[in-house]
C-alpha cells in the first residue's frame, strides 16, 4: 500500500483514472462529510488486477461502481389478485422503487389455475394469481414496462409467465425488444431446495435452455435466466456451498445450452444471478467478492468466452428471510439494514430488502416502505458509495475472499466428478450437503445456546403491537369468476388448435416449444391449459428415495 511521510494512504496514479473511459461518467469531486476528498477506488499497487472493472472483477464489475449508477432498488411484492397487486407496484414505484419484482401465488408456481382442487385456500396467498393473459395484462396496468425493469420469480411455469409478459407488451404497443427484467427460470435449484417443479430434470432444461434461446433473438435487454442461491441458503446451505452450488448449475445450463448449438458469447450475456445476504457480515462481502473472481475464470478460461463483458457476475440480492423473528419484529429492520450494507459493500447490482414484519405475515405497506427507505438511507446518506470495493484491502476481508474461492473450487471438483449439477442433484450428493451444513448450524447453536436477540432469556415482557397485513378474503372467489368468465368469452377453437400444436412441437426434441407457448397465450390459453399438455408429454417429477 502506497503511504506518504504521515502514514495517510496515498491515491492511485493517473493511470486508474483512464478505466473510466467505457463508462458513465462520474461526478468530478466526492468528499466526506469533513470535506476530505474521496478517490473513485484505493488500492495496494496500481497493478491492472487489482482495480474495479477489470478481469477478474474482486473488486466490482465496473470501474467506478455506485460513483456512476447505483444498483436497482428492487422490492418483492405479489399477493392476492393481480389488480390488488398492481396497487401495490404503483405504490412502490411513487415511493421510489426503481424496478419491480412480482411473486407468483404456489398454484400458479406449479402450473394449475385457481379452479384446480389442489388450489383450495392458495389463491393469492404467497404472491399474486395468475391464470392467463387476462390476469398480467392487469397487473402491469398503468406501468410502462419499457421504462420499468421486471423480475419475476417463476420457475417451471417460467416460459409461460414471460409469453404471458411480452405479449401484455405488446398489446400496450411495447416491443419485446424494448423490455428489460429477468425471469428466474431456474429449475435445478427447485429439485434440492425449493420445491416448486413439475416436470423431470431433462424435460425441465429443455425448457430452460429454449427460454434463454428465445430471449437472446427476440428479447435483447432480457435475462432469461436468474441462478439462485438464495434458497439453497435459506434451506440451510453455507456461505461456501451457496456459491459452489449456484454455479455449478450454472454450468450445467451452459452446457445444455451448447449442446444446442449456442455460442457461449450469446449464453453467458444473458446469464444472471440470485443470492441471499445472511448476518455473517464480512463473510457476506467477501463472497460476492470471491464469487466475481471465480465466476470471471470460469467463463473466460474454462468456457473461453471472448468478450470481456460476458466475464462479468450480474447478480442480485436479498436480505436473509431465515434471520427474520416473530418476535420484537422490530430488530428485523436492524438485521436487514447489516444484511443490506453487506450487499451494496459487496457490489451487488440490484436488492430487495425484506421487512420486518415477514415472519408473521406478507408485508404491510408501512413496513415494506422501511424496508425500501434502508436502501435509500445507504444510498445517499452514510458514504458508502463514494469510492469503489471500500472494504477492499483489509487483511480478514482479503483472507476470506480468498478462503472462499478456494472451498468453492473444492466442490465444484466434486460435481465434476459426479458428472455435473444434474447428476449430483439426482444422486442426492447437493441435497444431503445442505441438509449436513444445516443439522451442522442446529447442533452448535444448540450446544451453544445461541439464540437471536429478542428471543429466549433476552426477551422483552412486551407484546409489540403490528398492524399485519390480511388477504383478502374474497380473492379466490373472484379470481374463479374472472375465470369463468374469460373461458365462456375467448375463442375456444382457436385455444383446441394452439394447445394441439404445442404438444406436436414436444414430441418433436429439436423444436424450441417457446413460440408454440407464446401462441397458445395469446389465445387466453390459461397456465394449466398450457401445463396440462407439457404433463401429458413430459410427466411429473417424483422425488427420489434419498430424500426419504
Amino acid at each position: 500500500m502506497n503511504n506518504d511521510s504521515k502514514g495517510r494512504v496515498k491515491k492511485c496514479d493517473g493511470h486508474l483514472n483512464s478505466s473510466f473511459n467505457n463508462e458513465q461518467e462520474e461526478p468530478s469531486s466526492i468528499h466526506t462529510s469533513s470535506g476530505i476528498p474521496v478517490e473513485s477506488v484505493y488500492n495496494f499497487s496500481n497493478a491492472n488486477t487489482m482495480l474495479p472493472g477489470i478481469y477478474p472483477f474482486t473488486r466490482g464489475i465496473h470501474s467506478s461502481m455506485y460513483r456512476s449508477k447505483l444498483w436497482s432498488f428492487r422490492q418483492y411484492a405479489g399477493f392476492g389478485s393481480a389488480a390488488e397487486t398492481n396497487t401495490r407496484l404503483r405504490y412502490l414505484l411513487k415511493e421510489g422503487q426503481t424496478a419491480l419484482s412480482i411473486a407468483f401465488d404456489l398454484p400458479t408456481q406449479i402450473g394449475y389455475d385457481s379452479d384446480h382442487p389442489l388450489a383450495v385456500g392458495e389463491v393469492g396467498k404467497v404472491g399474486v394469481s395468475i391464470d392467463s393473459l387476462a390476469d398480467m395484462e392487469l397487473l402491469f396496468e398503468s406501468i410502462p414496462l419499457d421504462k420499468v425493469s421486471t423480475s419475476m420469480t417463476i420457475n417451471a411455469p417460467a416460459a409461460i409467465l414471460l409469453c404471458m409478459y411480452v405479449a401484455g407488451a405488446e398489446k400496450k404497443g411495447i416491443r419485446a425488444r424494448d423490455l428489460s427484467g429477468t425471469i428466474q427460470n431456474d429449475i435445478l435449484k427447485e429439485y434440492v431446495a425449493r420445491g416448486t417443479y413439475i416436470y423431470p430434470p431433462k424435460p425441465s432444461m429443455r425448457l430452460t435452455t429454449n427460454l434463454i434461446t428465445f430471449c437472446t433473438n427476440h428479447l435483447p435487454k432480457f435475462h432469461p435466466i436468474s441462478i439462485s442461491g438464495y434458497h439453497m441458503r435459506e434451506a440451510g446451505a453455507t456461505a461456501v456451498q451457496e456459491i459452489a452450488f449456484t454455479f455449478a448449475n450454472a454450468k450445467a445450463y451452459i452446457d445444455e445450452a451448447l449442446k444446442n448449438g449456442e455460442d457461449i458469447d450469446n449464453v453467458a450475456a444473458r446469464l444472471s444471478f440470485f443470492f441471499s445476504v445472511d448476518n455473517e457480515f464480512f463473510e457476506e462481502v467477501a463472497k460476492f467478492r470471491a464469487a466475481r473472481r471465480l465466476w470471471a475464470k470460469i467463463i473466460k478460461e474454462d468456457y473461453k468466452a471472448s468478450k470481456s463483458s460476458n466475464w462479468k457476475l450480474r447478480f442480485h440480492a436479498q436480505t436473509a428471510g431465515s434471520t427474520l423473528t416473530s418476535t420484537e419484529p422490530e430488530n428485523n429492520v436492524t438485521r436487514v439494514s447489516f444484511q443490506a450494507l453487506a450487499a451494496v459493500l459487496g457490489g451487488t447490482q440490484s436488492l430487495h430488502t425484506n421487512s420486518k414484519d415477514e415472519a408473521l405475515a406478507l408485508p404491510s405497506e408501512g413496513s415494506v416502505r422501511t424496508a425500501l427507505r434502508t436502501q435509500q438511507i445507504i444510498a445517499n446518506e452514510i458514504g458508502v458509495i463514494k469510492t469503489a470495493d471500500p472494504l477492499g484491502g483489509s487483511y480478514y476481508i482479503e483472507y476470506l475472499t480468498d478462503e472462499i474461492e478456494a472451498r468453492v473450487n473444492e466442490y465444484l471438483t466434486k460435481i465434476a466428478a459426479l458428472g455435473g449439477a444434474v447428476e449430483a442433484i439426482e444422486t442426492g450428493f447437493i441435497q444431503q450437503e445442505i441438509n449436513k451444513a444445516a443439522f451442522k448450524s442446529f447442533k452448535q447453536a444448540e450446544e451453544q445456546k445461541i439464540t437471536p436477540v429478542g428471543i429466549g432469556n433476552n426477551q422483552i415482557d412486551k407484546d409489540v403491537s403490528l398492524e399485519l397485513h390480511e388477504n383478502n378474503p374474497l380473492t379466490e372467489k373472484f379470481q374463479l369468476e374472472q375465470l369463468i368468465q374469460l373461458k365462456q368469452k375467448r375463442d375456444n377453437q382457436l385455444v383446441h388448435v394452439c394447445l394441439a400444436n404445442l404438444k406436436k412441437a414436444c414430441d418433436n426434441e429439436q423444436a424450441n416449444l417457446v413460440p408454440f407457448i407464446m401462441e397458445a397465450v395469446k389465445a387466453y390459453c390459461t397456465v394449466e391449459e398450457i401445463s396440462t399438455i407439457l404433463r401429458s408429454v413430459f410427466g411429473e417429477y417424483e422425488k427420489g428415495d434419498y430424500l426419504d
